[in-house]
């Protein structure tokens, strides 16, 4: 570039905005290009941190100013790929790179180049798309499996244990052995079904089946451990264990959402649904054991 372009205050506020976006995209790339084992996918992202670099020195020689990265931004995607897996930061990271393209475009009438990084970042959002390959969303039919399974089975058995028995040591000691049961019971089923397929990951699907149900177990059961058992404190519990279970299905339903680009609201209504659903009818299955044997206890 020959001329430097005059910038005002609002088109000097978007260049540095820009360079605070490309050096924080350039450092988190290189971050996880060194938790990244596949060779090729690692030159993917070490080229991209390069590529962000370059961007970010153009922009710098227009304000004329270093700007510092997003240190929180940085943190969050790196603990995203850590815990969530890589897949699911990359698909939130694609997103990021779709909006920086579109923000070079409006400046690109007075900034020529700004278009060519437009660009370059729409190809990032491409390399990145073909390296979304992982271990979790491969066995992720087992996943769904596992934590389906127990929301709709746990959270329906809580809740006409909740009105039979109205204890909650009681109810969580019944809801923790008929989780745990069933949870073996599910990763033994998944195993031999894809055994029987001739499957070489029966094993691990069935472990991934089994570890999402027993999670959805422990956090739907541990209200009535922690909360008192007295009087109405166990309908209490059943509405914090209602709450969990529909913030488990939200979370998990934005995760694949994000990871495999589906319809969020879509898919959280229909599971919310059934789950709730199943939850209702049993409460009334539990009134009407507890009046006709007269439990009380």
């Amino acid at each position: 570039m020959n001329d430097k372009p005059a910038l005002d205050d609002a088109l000097l506020k978007k260049v540095r905005l820009f360079q605070r976006d490309e050096i924080t995209a350039s450092i988190l790339y290189g971050k996880l290009s060194r938790i990244i084992q596949n060779e090729g996918n690692r030159k993917v992202l070490e080229n991209m941190a390069h590529g962000e670099r370059g961007h970010y020195e153009f922009w710098k020689s227009l304000s004329g100013t270093d700007e510092k990265p997003y240190r929180g931004v940085i943190f969050f995607y790196y603990l995203c790929a850590r815990v969530l897996g890589l897949t699911f930061a990359l698909k939130l990271l694609e997103r990021g790179e779709a909006a920086a393209s579109a923000g070079y475009k409006d400046v690109a009438h007075i900034i020529p180049e700004a278009e060519q990084i437009g660009s370059e970042e729409d190809a990032h959002e491409d390399e990145l798309l073909g390296m979304l390959e992982e271990e979790r969303l491969a066995y992720m039919g087992s996943i769904v499996l596992g934590l389906n399974d127990a929301l709709v089975e746990l959270t329906g058995t809580l809740a006409g244990l909740t009105f039979a028995l109205r204890n909650g040591p009681l109810v969580a000691v019944s809801g923790i052995i008929t989780g745990i049961a069933a949870a073996f019971s599910m990763a033994a089923s998944d195993y031999l079904a894809s055994k029987a397929e001739d499957d070489p990951r029966a094993a691990k699907s069935a472990v991934y089946t089994g570890v999402a149900y027993l999670g959805t177990v422990v956090l739907l059961v541990l209200p009535y451990l922690v909360l008192p058992s007295s009087g109405s404190w166990i309908f209490v519990s059943l509405g914090i264990t209602l709450t969990v279970a529909v913030g488990i299905i939200a979370a998990f339903n934005y995760y694949l959402a994000v990871a495999k680009d589906l319809d969020f609201k879509k898919r959280f209504l229909e599971m919310a649904g059934i789950s709730l659903g199943v939850s209702a009818f049993s409460f009334g299955v539990g009134l009407i054991v507890r009046a006709v044997f007269g439990i009380e206890l």
